[in-house]
């Protein structure tokens, strides 16, 4: 059985010799899918009074989509990237990798832009303003608020994310690095500093539109970036799927039922609440203890069971496969369709026959683009011989 160790030094075959390059890494069908499912559910998430929001993954645990988004790309950046540091060597991985951070960094401030625009448009109309979202932009001025977001110093509810994934992304060349000398080492120095960002919560990057700083503080969120990171060299070397243990099963089921319990939305659902502590909910932005073990039981689960590879397989998941495999696309449709939604809410109130148009309608559009994403890539790839 091969040990993070071994996993950390490139194997024989890896090394860099004469000969045929190593072929590419096959795309993990669960990835894609359990990723594609998280960003319809973010879409649904930030709508506030969203009905549908009643049913998605924060409601029966402590974690929900977010966590599974920044542990996916940190899985999704090993097979990617250190496949092609492998292949093509540091540098030009790195100028990949750097390309791929300014694409979704250009996507960030675009949808920066069309917020400040759509919700200033909307305010003219209405007379109404933003009780939160771009609201603190708006009121340093439309120009000012704007520059202040795309230096990455003023980041708005709903479109925070992205640039935590830019700057992890950007550091995932000194992970990887670090992972070939060993894995252990920069899994016990991540997780020193998710740490001392939970205990410390001053530990954090600034930002002028909330005085505690990033809602997805770096200093905690990097650690699931890495541990995704190392989850994909664990089950590659096995085969694709995680060494699967009773014990360890019966933990993450045991885990997930008492997260089921002490995180379900009980009151929200119209029941008793079934709690059985007293405790506040673990806090989101720095990635609290019982999320972070929520995410990990998940994950194990999904990663070890081989039913979940072969369902991901199916074809009535090759439209969510396709949301995965076009993520930044898809997402950012889905951000632009929540900031309809929650315009729509706030002007006419959240009806019964609005939310069920505006559900179907953000749903429907990020399905369509991902399959017209998905056909042109086909087509690019497999183009037809002429005269055909």
């Amino acid at each position: 059985m091969a040990t993070t160790e071994d996993l950390a030094r490139p194997a024989a075959a890896d090394r860099p010799r004469a000969g045929p390059k190593p072929a590419k890494p096959i795309r993990d069908a669960r990835v894609d899918v359990v990723r594609g499912l998280a960003l319809l559910t973010i879409f649904v998430d930030h709508i506030p009074r969203n009905a549908p929001a009643l049913f998605t993954l924060h409601n029966f645990g402590f974690s929900d989509a977010a966590e599974i988004f920044v542990l996916l790309a940190g899985y999704s950046s090993m097979i990617a990237y250190g496949g092609l540091f492998r292949r093509a060597g540091i540098r030009t991985a790195v100028a990949r990798i750097l390309r791929r951070c300014l694409r979704i960094y250009l996507f960030q401030a675009g949808l920066l832009l069309a917020t400040l625009v759509i919700v200033r448009i909307w305010m003219d109309l209405t007379g109404l303003t933003p009780r939160f979202g771009v609201a603190p932009l708006l009121q340093m001025g439309l120009l000012p608020g704007l520059l202040r977001g795309l230096m990455l110093n003023a980041l708005p509810n709903y479109l925070d994310i992205l640039p935590l994934y830019i700057l992890l992304l950007a550091l995932f060349p000194l992970i990887y690095l670090g992972m070939r000398r060993g894995v252990w080492g920069v899994l016990a120095l991540s997780g020193t500093l998710w740490l001392a960002a939970n205990l410390d919560h001053q530990l954090n990057l600034p930002n002028a539109t909330a005085d505690d700083g990033w809602y997805f503080n770096p200093f905690a969120w990097q650690f699931l970036f890495v541990i995704g990171a190392a989850l994909a060299l664990v089950v590659r070397a096995h085969d694709g799927l995680l060494p699967w243990r009773g014990w360890a099963v019966a933990a993450a089921a045991a885990y997930l039922v008492f997260a089921l319990f002490q995180g379900g939305s009980w009151t929200d659902w119209g029941l008793p609440d079934l709690r059985p502590l007293a405790i506040d909910p673990p806090d989101k932005s720095h990635v609290g203890p019982l999320r972070l073990l929520n995410i990990l039981a998940l994950s194990y689960l999904l990663f070890s069971a081989p039913t979940v590879l072969r369902v991901s397989r199916w074809r009535q998941f090759r439209l969510i496969d396709a949301c995965g495999r076009h993520s930044l696309e898809v997402f950012a449709a889905g951000c632009l369709a929540a900031l309809i939604g929650r315009i729509l809410y706030r002007t006419f109130d959240a009806t019964w026959p609005l939310q069920i148009a505006v559900n179907l309608g953000g749903l429907a559009l990020m399905l369509g683009l991902a399959r017209l994403l998905d056909a042109r890539l086909r087509r690019s790839v497999d183009p037809k011989p002429a005269g055909r």
